[in-house]
């Protein structure tokens, strides 16, 4: 959790959607539910694949594939640059309508 705490922007008003959350709005909304997710009975083992990053100005875009068990979820991730660094401030993941090409997989690198 203190990965995801500095990883997250404290200045930018931040979102996320899980699948089958409601949106979440907010800072405090947003660490509760991945503290939730993440100290759970059964924490996923979350692996991203495939990671494309663009930058337009200030802001960074992150469009990957995750990989929780034997499911397949497409994920974006927005960033902005602060004084720290970059800092995320939207996260979005929903189920993915296949699983990413065979070699596409061998660019895999765990999150969690």
């Amino acid at each position: 959790m203190d990965a995801l705490e500095g990883l997250w922007s404290i200045t930018a008003p931040a979102s996320c959607l899980h699948p089958g959350w409601p949106p979440l709005h907010g800072r405090s909304e947003v660490m509760d539910s991945w503290q939730r997710i993440m100290t759970g009975p059964n924490p996923p083992q979350i692996t991203c694949h495939h990671a494309t990053a663009s930058l337009i100005g200030e802001v960074g875009l992150v469009t990957c594939y995750e990989q929780i068990g034997r499911e397949w979820l497409v994920a974006t991730n927005l960033f902005n640059r602060e004084d720290t660094g970059w800092t995320m401030f939207h996260h979005q993941s929903g189920p993915a309508a296949a699983p990413p090409e065979m070699d596409e997989i061998a660019e895999t690198r765990p999150v969690n």
